[in-house]
């Protein structure tokens, strides 16, 4: 199967996703409409797959669609960058590329980003800060830093990633010796293990009403200043937590834990990158923002 041809079609592809419309991606692409619709129906008949359903309210991407998006969206991201770094007349980035990222995504996240940056990048050297404490870029000579929630410092510059969801978690172990949890009451009665930016009153949203905030009052028999000690506790079954989502996933998966009270949920944290470049940023912080939001957006899409 020759699938040099297709990269065009792949191109043309994640604009109509993108744009959720034919007419839109034909505009941008300098195309007829039809154009672009064949072009779409070639790549489908190409790998044996429907990409895209079409229905009276507009359009949306099938399993497959969505799998080729995260692909053909990175490689969108390339091939525009390669004619930036062309345009501009940059050297390629070199030296040390310092940044500081929270626990929670580091393994999914950061670590894909920052594989896929030193392929394309093969001078820069990451030195990598991972904690779940704030670092003063300036202080701590840092070029970059992934945060979760409310940005204290007005005076870098903060990008959007996405938003990052908390749910409560157990083991099987832990809810067999303690009993099924049934209410809130029986939830505020629990062994609470507290992640390091919580204190003793949790807050909760009924997963069918996210404006209606609950104020939980628990008591934490354990702290740590770490996500994965948090986590290690839970699956050793200590207590009951409440995490982010995609940090919990691989042990949900495997039945290590177990969702506690499916109808509430945590916070939705806002997940920003931040960086202290005041005039135009180097070609690979620009590079590893996309990476970062596209291994985001892989990770998130997974649960």
């Amino acid at each position: 199967m020759n699938n040099i041809k297709m990269l065009p079609t792949l191109l043309v592809f994640a604009e109509v996703a993108k744009q959720q419309s034919f007419t839109l991606a034909a505009k941008q692409f300098g195309m007829s409409k039809s154009a672009v619709s064949q072009q779409i129906k070639r790549l489908e008949e190409h790998i044996g797959q429907q990409l895209l359903s079409r229905h009276t309210r507009g359009m949306s991407l099938t399993a497959a669609g969505e799998k080729l998006l995260l692909r053909s969206e990175l490689l969108q991201d390339q091939v525009n960058l390669a004619f930036e770094e062309l345009n501009n007349s940059k050297e390629t980035p070199s030296g040390v590329f310092a940044l500081t990222i929270p626990h929670s995504c580091e393994r999914d996240i950061v670590i894909p980003a920052l594989n896929q940056l030193c392929i394309e990048f093969p001078l820069i050297e990451p030195r990598i800060v991972v904690t779940d404490e704030s670092k003063d870029l300036i202080q701590d000579n840092l070029d970059v830093a992934l945060y979760t929630g409310e940005l204290k410092d007005s005076s870098y510059r903060a990008l959007p990633i996405g938003t990052v969801g908390e749910i409560i978690c157990a083991s099987p172990a832990y809810i067999q010796k303690n009993g099924l949890i049934k209410n809130l009451e029986d939830l505020a009665k629990q062994r609470w293990i507290a992640a390091p930016w919580q204190n003793e009153t949790l807050a909760l949203y009924k997963k069918a009403a996210l404006g209606d905030k609950i104020e939980l009052d628990v008591h934490f028999c354990a702290h740590t200043n770490t996500l994965p000690t948090v986590l290690e506790m839970v699956v050793n079954d200590m207590g009951v937590a409440l995490l982010p989502e995609f940090v919990l996933q691989s042990a949900l998966a495997n039945g290590r834990l177990v969702r506690v009270m499916p109808a509430y949920q945590g916070r939705q944290w806002p997940f920003y990158m931040v960086h202290r470049f005041q005039g135009e940023k180097p070609v690979h912080i620009t590079r590893f923002y996309q990476l970062v939001k596209h291994f985001f957006a892989k990770a998130s899409a997974k649960y």
